[in-house]
């Protein structure tokens, strides 16, 4: 069986080391994922500068973790579905927002239900989003710059959740609480 190493700082390759501390620093612990993105600097890199830039989009830290949990959904990320359940936890997004895409269900509220259809449309569709389906979008109160900036969440969680499927990665304690699996 092919397995990826789980590295800390005393293994992880030089050019990786100050990027794992700085995830260390940030979330208090190393996320099993980015242990095993640090056998490559450059996903690593790309993944954090990602996720950086994606945090200062148009797109409120709620609507952040939607588009994260949709593809997270959609590509059946246990990982990742774990890791922004409990992300958004502390980023007070409600609960029953959370608990709608962990189960695949519509969002109550209507713009935030329109969000997430139109983050799964991209994926399903691999950005072949029909005329009708972006014109609902904008409908539901959102802008075209919104949907460049879903974009930029696609390629973040598609980065993680592609390096999930493929190292198997081991669930952290810290999302243990809010395991997913999809159905």
């Amino acid at each position: 069986m092919i397995t990826f190493p789980v590295h800390d700082l005393d293994t992880a390759p030089e050019s990786s080391k100050a990027l794992l501390q700085q995830t260390q620093d940030k979330f208090g612990f190393m996320p099993n994922l980015i242990a095993i993105m640090a056998s490559s600097p450059s996903i690593t890199q790309a993944y954090l500068s990602v996720d950086d830039i994606f945090s200062k989009s148009s797109l409120s830290a709620t609507e952040q973790q939607i588009v994260l949990l949709t593809v997270s959904h959609y590509h059946e990320c246990r990982y990742c579905m774990a890791a922004h359940t409990a992300i958004s936890s502390m980023l007070n997004v409600q609960p029953d927002v959370v608990q709608a895409i962990r189960d695949g269900k519509p969002i109550n509220d209507p713009k935030l239900e329109a969000l997430r259809q139109f983050t799964w449309l991209i994926i399903e569709n691999r950005g072949w989003v029909a005329e009708d389906d972006m014109q609902s979008f904008l409908d539901a109160g959102y802008e075209t710059s919104h949907m460049l900036d879903i974009l930029v969440g696609v390629a973040q969680k598609t980065l993680s959740n592609f390096t999930n499927h493929l190292a198997k990665t081991p669930l952290d304690d810290a999302f243990a609480e809010v395991a997913w699996k999809p159905e």
